[in-house]
């Protein structure tokens, strides 16, 4: 097997120069890292990727934390991640924490000595979390917190764009169905639901509360829509839409002509509904691909801030995805007529 002493000896270096060559190629002059270089193809050396992290302090491995695997955000985000990782040279521990925030603080500290930084998808226990991780390089998807970088998706226009979508179809009340209480998501989006409230007073929201982000969440709320009166209701997200419209069914209401249903998040799971679901789309792959854009950098910085004084990333403006609607067969004109009682 070659070794680093075999391409100090062949380039007329030393093994602390090659090191430099290959890790940290800024480090050396151009003429010399390209003989280290031109010589370790030639030799067929490959770094030992994982002593040379060791000796660094550094492990190569990002944690990634997520509530529920099962939820196909959640899982479609942890893919986005992964890709961006492999690219950067990364691997990434994913622990699913299901929903319990006493569980996903304990992962967390179980993270913090194993990786170099934690991505946290939409942590249910927020503080204690970043107590958890207390001096480790952190980035949130889908929550702010000072002082802590973050990526999320724009979830109040989504709002927006929804309902704007559904008074153009006719619609003067809709009904919201929410997320869990802890969800920060759901708390933006109640926001978009305000800022709908401020700028169309022909139309009347009405929320039906809080349920389960899974589609016996949507199931237990179907009924309070339909004693709603809402002609068209907007649901926290995909699975909740499902839920919905197959409760819907067994009662005899029809989707969309008796009441017209928008998902959120535009997950694979929307256009395989019957019938296939409009909903708010988020490039899920893309959100999780800035998280580890974000960490990287953090990481970055903070090796440089030890030699140059830099400042770590965490004060810089949140990442903010834009979001479109996916209009399909799961909205359309506002009924005429009440909807079928049972």
């Amino acid at each position: 097997m070659v070794t680093v002493r075999d391409v100090a000896r062949e380039s007329g270096v030393s093994i602390s120069t090659v090191s430099r060559a290959l890790a940290e190629p800024e480090r050396v002059a151009p003429e010399t890292r390209d003989r280290v270089v031109a010589v370790a193809n030639r030799l067929g050396y490959r770094p030992n990727r994982a002593a040379s992290g060791l000796r660094a302090g550094r492990t190569g491995a990002l944690g990634l934390v997520v509530p529920d695997l099962e939820n196909p955000y959640f899982a479609s985000v942890t893919k986005g991640v992964q890709a961006r990782a492999r690219q950067t040279g990364h691997a990434v521990f994913v622990v699913d924490a299901g929903e319990d925030p006493a569980l996903e603080t304990e992962l967390v500290t179980g993270l913090r000595s194993q990786t170099d930084g934690l991505v946290l998808c939409s942590p249910r226990a927020a503080e204690a979390d970043l107590e958890a991780a207390r001096d480790a390089p952190v980035v949130l998807v889908n929550l702010r917190h000072d002082g802590v970088p973050s990526v999320s998706s724009d979830d109040a226009h989504g709002v927006l764009l929804a309902v704007e979508h559904l008074r153009a179809l006719g619609h003067r009340r809709v009904a919201y169905v929410g997320g869990p209480d802890r969800s920060w998501s759901d708390a933006r989006r109640r926001a978009g639901l305000d800022v709908v409230r401020e700028r169309y007073s022909d139309v009347e929201t009405v929320t039906v509360g809080s349920f389960r982000p899974r589609v016996e969440g949507g199931r237990a709320a179907a009924d309070l829509v339909v004693a709603s009166g809402a002609t068209a209701v907007l649901a926290y997200n995909d699975l909740v839409a499902l839920g919905l419209v197959a409760r819907l069914r067994e009662r005899g209401v029809d989707v969309p002509r008796d009441l017209s249903v928008v998902g959120f998040d535009d997950t694979f799971v929307a256009t395989l509904a019957s019938p296939p679901l409009t909903t708010v789309r988020t490039d899920l792959a893309r959100l999780g691909a800035r998280a580890v854009d974000r960490l990287v950098a953090a990481l970055g910085t903070r090796r440089g801030a030890a030699a140059d004084g830099s400042h770590d990333p965490a004060t810089s403006p949140d990442d903010v995805l834009p979001v479109e609607l996916m209009v399909r067969d799961s909205t359309t004109l506002a009924p005429t007529r009440d909807l079928p009682a049972r």
